[in-house]
């Protein structure tokens, strides 16, 4: 049971409303913990996290672990930060989903690398009727992508593909590791919950309109949206 009062945000978000939906993160990394933590204080219960990695000290950096949780699998740390935060016990599994996996009616794709993304797209998320949402989100140090797409709809599927890449354009480091900067962790996790907020909102018919694809950039700041028609 989840002890958030949402008087603070029910104008914009009512998780009775909502119900017991359920969400499924996959990735509890940079973007993937801040997430989970966000959905969690808006008062989403039903909740289900995966990640197979373990806590490491690098990720302190750049993710809502600490110290303590090093050395922890990544799913129990969040999931105890949850608790702790909100009183909320959430469905932790330690696993690498490679698409056979049992998924909710929202999904955020937030894996490591674009071939996994597209291994789970193309086994476990590409038109499948139970599923209404699907986020993902990408991200270089100064800059991201954030993605909102039905993954029933010929136009949101056919655009989305068109934006993958390959694994070898990432943005890396001096020291050969993906960068990964925590403000603009902060700035991708809060459009991709916002994202979800206003697909709820047209889902209630309060707004009309989800753009489907959000690009912005830190230095200069700028951003462009377009939808999938």
């Amino acid at each position: 049971m989840n002890n958030i009062n949402p008087i603070r945000h029910i104008k914009v978000f009512d998780p009775h409303v909502f119900g017991n939906k359920r969400v499924d993160i996959i990735g509890c990394g940079s973007t993937g913990s801040r997430i989970v933590m966000s959905l969690a204080k808006l008062g989403i219960e039903n909740l289900h996290i995966w990640d197979f990695d373990i806590v490491e000290a690098h990720n302190i950096a750049n993710q809502i672990y600490q110290q303590d949780d090093i050395g922890k699998k990544k799913v129990d740390a969040l999931a105890e930060h949850i608790k702790r935060a909100t009183g909320l016990t959430i469905h932790t599994h330690p696993d690498k989903v490679d698409g056979t996996q049992k998924l909710g009616e929202i999904v955020f794709l937030l894996t490591d690398t674009m071939s996994s993304r597209k291994e789970i797209w193309e086994k476990g998320i590409r038109y499948q009727l139970s599923i209404k949402l699907m986020v993902e989100t990408r991200m270089g140090s100064d800059n991201g992508r954030v993605y909102a797409i039905n993954p029933c709809k010929c136009s949101h599927t056919k655009a989305w593909e068109d934006t993958l890449h390959n694994d070898d354009i990432a943005e890396i480091s001096a020291c050969g590791a993906s960068i990964s900067v925590g403000p603009t962790a902060e700035i991708v996790s809060g459009l991709a919950v916002w994202q979800f907020l206003r697909w709820f909102s047209t889902e209630q018919r309060e707004v009309d309109e989800l753009d489907q694809e959000i690009l912005f950039s830190l230095r200069p700041m700028q951003t462009l949206m377009r939808q999938f028609i």
